[in-house]
């Protein structure tokens, strides 16, 4: 399956999420994104940075974190996963061995139910080496 097929079946294509997209683990290369989620570099940098951090708490605990230009309070920060909230949307972000999948969900969508599908995903890849 091509990455951008990842995004568009096994992300968005569920319904829990209504834009996606994967970056190489070091944030410098997208591989697919949904068409209207433009993830800035310096937005995937701050990511990046989180999972680097190995500081109880995370700095981005305190500070949140910018996807697609708009600012997510962290609800969760750990080795793998990042999730943040803007209201009742939020975005789950789960780092793997080669890659970094960042899932968008609306309002109507449950926190829970958007998780589920990235990490889903994410233990997939690994499972593939990636």
């Amino acid at each position: 399956m091509s990455w951008q097929a990842y995004v568009d079946t096994s992300l968005v294509g569920t319904g829990n999420l209504d834009k996606a997209a994967i970056f190489n683990v070091e944030g410098t290369s997208v591989w697919a994104a949904s068409s209207d989620f433009k993830v800035a570099p310096e937005e995937i940098k701050e990511v990046v940075n989180s999972y680097a951090d190995k500081g109880e708490p995370k700095k981005v605990q305190s500070s949140g974190f910018h996807v697609a230009g708009h600012r997510y309070v962290t609800i969760k920060a750990e080795d793998r996963s990042l999730y943040g909230k803007k209201g009742k949307e939020g975005v789950v972000i789960v780092k793997t061995q080669q890659a970094i999948l960042v899932g968008h969900y609306p309002e109507a969508v449950q926190p829970g139910s958007a998780a589920n599908t990235v990490e889903q995903l994410g233990d997939y890849l690994v499972k593939l080496g990636y």
